[in-house]
């Protein structure tokens, strides 16, 4: 599938990704001790990409960790709507999940980045630092051809008023405008759900789902190397 060109330059898109890549992540006390770096780093970017990170880099900042902490878990782990796995929201829990999981996994290997089965390869933070570290064109094309669900947990991030909607509205600032196809599917998305199907998703396991002047650190996942 051909997409449209992005639009900022590889430097700032470095840091947009990498640096919502590091906010979308588990909060704890290593991401605290980053935020100085990530708001310095932010400064250069576009407000339309700016802002969002910032609100959500304030929010972590100044919340008691352990409340935090908790509403993380409460957000993405027991909502459908807000989950941070890319295939999901098109593939649902069907085998067909399982090739698109695949596909991941072989566009890492193009590039020479290996991910073991400690986390799924369709996870947005690994998707992001894939694409802020090790290859822009390859990891743009991956969000752009899941767009629809991005695009998805951005609004239901909105409409529960999220700490998190502010990194998720960051990354789809910097895709191009959606085209009418991609506003259909997310309103299609939006309507019907993911599908379902009782089969696994072989060959992966399925996650439970209920109802530059400024370096940047590393984001760390499991099984992530070059």
């Amino acid at each position: 599938m051909k997409h449209p060109a992005l639009t900022l330059p590889a430097r700032q898109l470095t840091i947009a990704w990498q640096s919502a890549s590091l906010l979308l992540d588990y909060p704890d006390e290593a991401l605290r001790e980053r935020l100085p770096l990530i708001l310095r780093a932010a400064a250069e970017l576009p407000a339309a990409v700016r802002d969002p990170l910032c609100r959500t880099a304030q929010a972590v900042a100044t919340k008691d960790l352990p409340a935090l902490q908790a509403q993380y878990v409460e957000t993405f782990d027991n909502r459908r709507r807000h989950n941070l796995y890319l295939t999901y929201f098109a593939h649902g829990d069907t085998r067909r999940r399982g090739v698109a999981l695949l596909r991941f996994k072989q566009t890492y290997l193009r590039s020479g980045f290996v991910l073991d089965d400690s986390e799924l390869p369709d996870h947005l933070c690994v998707v992001l630092e894939y694409a802020a570290t090790v290859d822009q064109r390859l990891g743009s094309r991956l969000l752009l051809d899941h767009r629809a669900g991005l695009e998805l947990l951005r609004i239901a991030l909105a409409e529960a008023d999220s700490d998190w909607h502010g990194a998720v509205q960051a990354v789809t600032a910097t895709l191009p405008p959606l085209a009418g196809d991609e506003r259909d599917a997310v309103a299609r998305l939006a309507a019907e759900g993911p599908p379902q199907e009782e089969v696994g998703m072989t060959p992966y396991a399925t996650p439970a789902f209920d109802a530059g002047v400024q370096p940047l650190p590393m984001p760390s996942f499991p099984g992530g190397q070059r």
